[in-house]
């Protein structure tokens, strides 16, 4: 089979040499996988504002068209916290929770992330991802997973609550305080400290126990179930719902429907950039993870391929009942830890989904949804670090500017809001730090060829040679400044006669660079001033021979520093 063809379908790349061994691991995993979905798909599609069966549903089917798409073979496709937040903060704009338009128009964002996910694979954009720097994402995630929390501390103490940022959440919860449903508030704390302590503390205890660590980490991840299973059939045995209880109720006992989103031209312009937001933050939290993953086995992750299975996956949740889906953190590093082998690990864990929306549906009617608040705080908690805050602070204080603003205007404005900010911020930081790149005066070690700054180290220079190194490509936001600064040190220094530009860290430079540095040589030569360049990249050079430029240059073209440092230094310092 050609290789091009196999990275357009990877599966039929890794399924040639798919054996019983893998098979029997895939297996493994997916049955500890399924068993943590079931409660957390229901939660997620609670989340949203959709009914509980679309969370099951958007774990079906795009898990299976990631896996014949997709090049990682753990990552695990389905509803995310951080991406379900942002699916009913859209959402939510356009039509009224619980109604059929509110529905269709998840659909349509889907249909809308999957397309443009699509586009940027097949074209190869996923370097723009690129562009939402680590401490912004970081900032976004955290800030998220307050307002997740806080959006369900309502379904908790069994009040309405609301609203769409932090501020309007603890308003309408501290006005409702005199609302709370005492029995509600008994199961959800008591759900929620349940699964804190599952979390931290079950699984040393059942070592202790005597337990193998395999079965030990299956009963730990089957945790959530539990709490699943105990609060429902308490809710069931003592008719709690009658007492103002919260439940799931009628959950449709069948496989994922063929639906359609709604394609009006005035949805899927009001959806269009919530979509994109949530493109681009669904990839990047997919693409770390499965990269993280990928490195601990040796094995390789093509980012523009990842755009086109997640966008597959989007596609499919588009037209069978769901909504916005990426590659989640926990589900997946718990089908790495439980031994996935291949993607297909994937297609089975929507097969026993598929076996539990026929199957087990009806178990789940007494289900309290204090219980999936419980079980979305517990999860989202774990994505808050405030210790980026501190890091960002100690490293570099733009970053913690980037960080802290995130937060801010995510919890103040709400998620849309911060990753509009997000990005801005991150092109902005880019935009700023590499407009005034470092620029080095340099002399040569002695006793060497080697070129260092001369604020740095003990080098040899000459009075009439000048040579600047540039430690950044040169392009339209920072040409001017290396030409103001060349201009403003020459001022300074009549005994100069020539002037190096050292270009060893310079991979580019546009049009714009080409003009300033024509002006550079112009202004210089009526100064009686050579302009010379060293140490210029291969492509760099082909580009430049492309023009007038080398003609035009008062100066040479050298090899290396060492070179124009012997050929111009004529006075040296005894």
């Amino acid at each position: 089979m050609k290789p091009a063809f196999r990275r357009v379908l990877p599966v039929f790349d890794w399924g040639r040499t798919y054996n019983r061994d893998a098979l029997s691991n895939d297996l493994i995993a997916a049955v500890i996988v399924t068993i943590m979905l079931i409660p957390q798909s229901l939660a997620y599609a609670l989340l949203a504002g959709l009914p509980p069966e679309a969370g099951i549903y958007a774990s079906i089917v795009p898990i299976i068209l990631y896996a014949i798409f997709g090049t990682s073979r753990a990552l695990a496709v389905g509803p995310v916290a951080v991406v379900s937040l942002m699916t009913a903060a859209a959402v939510g704009q356009v039509a009224e929770q619980g109604t059929m338009g509110y529905a269709a128009a998840a659909l349509t964002l889907a249909l809308l992330s999957g397309g443009m996910l699509l586009l940027l694979g097949v074209f190869k954009l996923g370097f723009l991802a690129n562009f939402l720097s680590h401490p912004v994402i970081a900032g976004f995630i955290t800030a998220s997973g307050i307002l997740i929390a806080t959006s369900q501390v309502k379904h908790v103490l069994g009040v309405q609550g609301g609203g769409h940022n932090l501020l309007e959440m603890l308003g309408n919860l501290a006005s409702q305080l005199g609302q709370i449903n005492l029995i509600t508030l008994i199961i959800g704390v008591t759900a929620t400290v349940f699964l804190f302590w599952v979390r931290k503390g079950l699984k040393p205890f059942l070592l202790n126990a005597g337990l193998k660590p395999r079965l030990a980490d299956i009963v730990t991840k089957a945790g959530p179930v539990a709490a699943v299973v105990a609060t429902t059939l308490v809710t069931w045995a003592l008719n709690l719902s009658d007492h103002g209880v919260e439940i799931v109720g009628s959950v449709p006992q069948a496989l994922p429907p063929l639906t359609m989103p709604d394609l009006s031209i005035d949805l899927l312009t009001a959806l269009f950039v919530p979509a994109l937001l949530i493109s681009i933050i669904g990839f990047v939290e997919s693409i770390s993870v499965a990269q993280t993953l990928a490195a601990k086995k040796r094995q390789r992750i093509d980012p523009d391929q990842e755009l086109i299975g997640l966008g597959a996956a989007n596609i499919g949740a588009a037209f069978t009942g769901g909504y916005p889906v990426t590659g989640g953190f926990a589900r997946s590093v718990v089908n790495f830890d439980a031994g996935a082998e291949t993607p297909a690990a994937g297609a089975y864990t929507a097969l026993g989904l598929a076996i539990a929306a026929i199957a087990l549906t009806p178990l789940v009617y007494f289900l309290p949804k204090a219980t999936l608040a419980a079980t979305i705080i517990v999860a989202v908690l774990s994505l808050v670090d405030f210790t980026i805050l501190k890091n960002s602070w100690t490293y570099n204080r733009a970053d913690f500017a980037a960080v802290l603003v995130t937060i801010m205007l995510t919890l103040g404005f709400g998620v849309e809001s911060g990753v509009t900010a997000g990005v801005v911020i991150s092109v902005g930081l880019f935009l700023y730090r590499t407009s005034k790149p470092h620029i080095a005066e340099v002399g040569l070690v002695p006793g060497t060829q080697h070129f260092r700054n001369v604020l740095r180290h003990m080098v040899e220079t000459s009075p009439t040679l000048l040579t600047i190194r540039i430690d950044e490509s040169l392009y339209f936001a920072n040409a001017r400044y290396l030409e103001d600064y060349v201009l403003d040190r020459v001022v300074k220094n009549p005994e100069l006669r020539d002037v190096v530009l050292m270009c060893s860290a310079v991979n580019e430079i546009d049009l714009s660079a080409l003009e300033s540095l024509e002006a550079l040589n112009n202004r210089l030569a009526d100064l009686n001033m050579r302009l010379h360049m060293s140490e210029v990249k291969g492509p760099v050079t082909d580009r430049l021979a492309r023009t007038h430029f080398f003609e035009a240059l008062s100066g040479e073209l050298f090899l290396a520093q060492y070179d124009a440092y012997q050929a111009l230094a004529g006075n040296r310092p005894a």
